[in-house]
């Protein structure tokens, strides 16, 4: 074999090895034993937005912007090459020149070739970050799905517990415990699928909705936009549930002509929701002798769970009733 054939078939098994690792969907670094780059793949030149000629025949560890310049991850590479061992998924966190920050995970493993013995490292290198980004996001999820859990069962504990049985048959006891769980459940759909300045609306229009076909008529007027957390949306859904029943059972709601106005607005300091129902048109309202369990109820929602305070006003022409809460500078969209 003349040197013209050695050369040729030389080159064409270089063409061959630089074929297969072009072919390499993630990046990947061929490093000899000083861990310079002997060769690198077509992904790693689009990906870090480089040269051949910036990057072979470099030491790693000078390459980009010293990125990969970590004392942690050169003893590790160091110590592959005499141990044959691997590094798998070393995290490097970086700003990139370039790309931004990243999240990339290395993974490294000693090539011995058995003609001189000497070694030489393949390198390669995956982009998580999306991935890191999609895990951080469910276990954030999950976590706030393990908290609304907790508080869900914490206050269905409470609503069974504070539904007085006295007086009630089995029925009655049911059919209440079962109307403020079901308004629980509305604020906490609506929770998980709008978490915007239109959730306020959406949870007075579900809780009204079985009285629609009645024969009040119900206004339901928009105010200011708002965005509450999916806590104060539980709570107001059943101190809304609680005038809702009452007004069905004995205000504007249980007869034919009664109305029904529900509105809210927010005070000039932007630091207060103020959120009115007023009845009339119904039978004439007489102040109760005794505080009952709903109307309790409402005051220490209210009061306890939202930091507010509840004005019941019960005026012989119907119920008027204001809910005054606090809102957080966040909860008010900018």
């Amino acid at each position: 074999m003349n040197m013209e054939d050695l050369y040729r078939l030389l080159r064409t098994s270089h063409v061959q090895a630089q074929g297969i690792v072009d072919t390499v969907v993630d990046p990947m670094l061929v490093l000899d034993a000083s861990l310079t780059v002997q060769n690198a793949s077509r992904s790693f030149f689009e990906t870090f937005k480089v040269d051949r000629y910036e990057t072979i025949g470099q030491p790693l560890f000078e390459l980009g912007n010293g990125q990969w310049d970590i004392p942690d991850l050169r003893r590790l590479l160091l110590e592959v090459i005499p141990k044959a061992a691997a590094v798998i998924n070393y995290q490097v966190d970086h700003v990139f020149p370039g790309l931004g920050p990243r999240t990339m995970l290395l993974t490294a493993r000693t090539l011995v070739h058995p003609d001189n013995a000497s070694h030489s490292m393949l390198l390669s290198i995956v982009d998580a970050t999306d991935r890191f980004r999609r895990d951080a996001a469910r276990d954030l999820l999950l976590g706030e799905m393990r908290h609304r859990m907790k508080n869900l069962f914490g206050v269905v504990q409470s609503l069974a517990r504070q539904t007085t049985t006295e007086g009630r048959t089995a029925e009655q006891y049911r059919d209440d415990f079962l109307g403020r769980f079901g308004a629980l459940m509305e604020a906490e759909d609506l929770a998980f699928v709008t978490q915007d300045e239109t959730a306020l609306l959406k949870l007075l229009q579900r809780i009204l909705a079985p009285y629609k076909g009645g024969p009040a008529a119900i206004a339901i007027e928009s105010g200011p936009a708002v965005v509450l957390a999916p806590r104060s949306l539980g709570s107001l859904s059943l101190i809304l549930h609680e005038l809702a029943t009452n007004a069905a059972k004995y205000g504007a709601l249980s007869v034919a002509g009664g109305r029904l106005r529900a509105t809210w607005a927010v005070d000039a300091s932007g630091r207060e929701l103020r959120l009115t129902w007023v009845e009339s048109g119904g039978p004439a309202v007489a102040p109760p002798t005794s505080t009952g369990y709903g109307t309790e109820l409402i005051r220490s929602v209210t009061s306890y769970s939202l930091g507010g305070r509840s004005e019941l006003d019960y005026a012989v022409g119907g119920l008027r009733a204001e809910i005054i809460i606090p809102l957080r500078s966040e909860a008010l969209p900018s």
